[in-house]
Formats: C-alpha cells, structure tokens, sequence
C-alpha cells in the first residue's frame, strides 16, 4: 500500500514501468486510500520496487508511506498489469495541486511539426490540472471535468499506453 499524493500523477504507470523492468508479476490500482499493488517475485527485486516507489517516484508524487505485508506466493500472475480503480471505503487520498507545464510539453508546444504545436491545454502524467478538474476519488479520467471530452485516436492511444507518459 503506498500512500500519499499518488494517483493522477503517473503512478501506477511507474509501477508498471518499474515492476516489468524487475521481472515482477502482479497489479496495481488505484483506490479509495491510495495505491493498492499486489506483486510476486524474487525477495532482492521486490525489495528494490520498494525502495524505488519511496525514492524516486514520478515528479509530481509525494510518497506518505510505503507499507507491505509478505504473503505466500499465489502464482495466479503470469505478467505486471494496471487494473481498474476501486472504492471500498470512504475516500482518503490526497490529489495533487494544479502544476505548470512541464518542459517536455512546453517542447511540444514549441514545435512547429509536433501535432500539439500551439495547443494550449498541453498536459502529461508530469503537469497539468489536477485539483481544479477532480470530482472525485480514486482519481481516473472518468472522476474529472475531462469525462465528456473524447479524446482523438492518437491520444486514445498514448492514454491507453502504460509506457507512455500520458497514460
């Protein structure tokens, strides 16, 4: 269970990132209190998911705690996924405040042959609104203002990637 100002920030797809990169099965997800991940794997790399989820989460992430418990190994997971949020409590988690642009969207910005040349709602898992656009927690793009704007192909696509910055 990590806790804190981590979700709508990139977390759970830095999870992913990290734990694929370890060899580790399992899942993450959002929920009523936080992030919720579920992993197996060798004790030296789950160890190491650990240490990275408290000293080098994602920009705008601030880590409260990061609490485990060993379980005997299930061996129900053949891979690391990103699976659906869940409210099974009262809400208790923090949501990011609204951060500037990030120099890696300011660069699109900037671009003249970059499709989000000019745009001016250019946003990533590292800036953006997040504070002004929530309705409610855990935070997904279905819990914001955003709801009822579909997105073009392309940004479907990047939103659909765990690898992908605005996912």
């Amino acid at each position: 269970r990590v806790t804190g100002t981590v979700q709508g920030v990139g977390f759970r797809p830095f999870v992913f990132r990290q734990a694929a990169a370890l060899g580790l099965v399992g899942f993450v997800q959002n929920d009523s209190s936080g992030v919720l991940i579920e992993v197996e794997g060798e004790k030296a790399e789950v160890a190491e998911l650990c240490r990275l989820l408290s000293e080098a989460p994602p920009p705008l992430a601030r880590v409260t705690s990061v609490d485990w418990t060993t379980v005997p190994r299930v061996g129900t997971y053949d891979s690391f996924r990103i699976v659906d949020s869940t409210t099974d409590r009262v809400p208790n988690v923090a949501v990011s405040v609204d951060s500037a642009t990030c120099d890696d969207c300011l660069s699109e910005v900037d671009d003249p042959d970059d499709r989000r040349h000019g745009y001016p709602f250019t946003n990533c898992t590292n800036c953006g609104p997040r504070y002004t656009i929530v309705l409610s927690v855990p935070y997904d793009r279905l819990a914001t203002t955003m709801a009822g704007f579909r997105m073009c192909a392309e940004c479907q696509a990047e939103y659909d990637d765990p690898a992908d910055r605005r996912f």
